[in-house]
């Protein structure tokens, strides 16, 4: 399986961006999906994330902001982004985890929020 985010780029403070991650080759069963980010200098931190059968958790930092969605047809999660702030700036991975715990990454992708 291969993951390609899409969506990144430059926005203004309190613009909005829309993050898509589509698993293509995609033949296993889904347990878990993940938002990620990684700032430079620093780790990677959780964002979001939407169980496979249905739970849905976000950051506190996010909460209220970022809204993480999925359509399993289309084998795509998406991560709609409001009220971007400059500290949102970070390259966004998404991760799909299987049902025997397999973890897949994405090669990320830069958002840049300026202010």
């Amino acid at each position: 399986v291969q993951l390609v985010e899409s969506g990144g780029g430059s926005v203004q403070a309190g613009g909005s961006l829309r993050l898509s991650c589509v698993a293509l080759g995609r033949t296993f069963e889904i347990n878990y999906i993940g938002w990620y980010r990684q700032a430079p200098g620093k780790q990677r931190e959780f964002v979001a994330g939407i169980a496979g059968s249905g739970p849905i958790s976000y950051a506190d930092s996010v909460k209220g902001r970022f809204i993480i969605s999925s359509d399993i047809a289309k084998d795509t999660v998406y991560l709609q982004m409001n009220s971007l702030k400059p500290e949102d700036t970070a390259v966004y991975f998404c991760n799909w985890v299987t049902t025997f715990l397999e973890g897949h990454w994405g090669q990320g992708t830069q958002v840049t929020v300026f202010s």
